[in-house]
């Protein structure tokens, strides 16, 4: 038998304009999620289908060509860019790490770390280029040439920001009752946030690197004005140093038809690349959430 009361609800004006407001809010957001989704794929297919014909050994084993020769491959940038995000990611984590634990320890009341979060949270909406122009000013400008290190200067800018608030954030999920056993166990703060609170929350913190790492590989406004290009092979962090934004960049204007191949070969490398740290991230913080 049908309930009455569901047939009074039905009959209801009130609860039918509801579930019209419900009905059209939930299709509105579907086909906003699916627009979305359309131009996502779009992107995606359009990057596979010109890019997989750039994917071969050659890529991964010359350098880039001179403008008008045939052939070449983007070693160098590769080579480049895994130099400027490694050392970028050791100088950014550990800072990040180490300031998200002292914002979740002592910045409850701290007018320093209420200034720290502040500009945090500013430096993390912050337009790259800015952060490029800063470095530039302070760093390029002053030894006279572009380098390795300024590019990893500016990178790491923008990558402790994200890392930090991640970890703020993780640390300040782990629940009270953790944190006053082992106190009442007497164990020192900087031990219960070291080995407890942050080991509480180790892939949360794991996934923040992971995202500031995914942000900043394919940062190309900053670069320009720190680290710009080379041609060549280098491995010198004082000179300038190829990297595959920069690349990118240069070789989709360039009139030479293979040039802008391998735009599209280093566009998909540095896609799929950024998509499966995502992934990795996902993967980790899903670990380690309870059931």
């Amino acid at each position: 038998m049908i309930n009455p009361a569901l047939l009074s609800a039905a009959a209801n004006p009130v609860y039918r304009m509801r579930l019209w407001k419900h009905r059209i809010g939930i299709a509105l957001s579907f086909a906003a999620m699916s627009v979305g989704l359309f131009f996502l794929m779009w992107i995606l297919l359009t990057l596979v289908v010109k890019g997989v014909g750039a994917i071969n050994l050659a890529m991964f084993t010359q350098t880039t060509p001179a403008p008008g020769s045939d052939g070449g491959g983007l070693l160098n940038a590769i080579v480049g860019s895994l130099m400027l995000v490694g050392a970028a990611t050791l100088i950014s984590t550990p800072i990040g790490i180490l300031a998200g634990i002292y914002l979740a320890e002592y910045g409850e009341k701290n007018w320093f770390a209420q200034v720290t979060r502040f500009v945090t949270d500013i430096m993390l909406s912050a337009p790259s280029i800015v952060i490029g122009l800063f470095i530039y000013a302070l760093y390029v400008a002053n030894v006279k040439h572009f380098s390795g290190w300024a590019g990893t200067f500016a990178i790491s800018l923008i990558a402790i920001p994200v890392v930090v608030r991640t970890t703020d954030n993780m640390l300040k999920l782990v629940p009270n009752s953790l944190l006053e056993a082992a106190f009442a166990l007497g164990a020192p703060r900087w031990k219960v946030a070291t080995l407890v609170r942050l080991r509480a929350v180790k892939a949360g913190v794991l996934t923040g690197a992971l995202l500031a790492l995914a942000r900043i590989s394919g940062e190309t406004a900053p670069l320009l004005f720190t680290a710009l290009n080379n041609q060549f092979f280098s491995a010198n962090m004082n000179a300038p140093l190829a990297n595959l934004p920069v690349v990118i960049y240069q070789f989709a204007m360039s009139p030479y038809d293979n040039w802008r191949a391998l735009a599209w070969g280093g566009a998909l490398l540095v896609t799929f690349s950024v998509l499966g740290l995502n992934i990795l991230s996902r993967i980790l913080l899903r670990q380690k959430q309870p059931a």
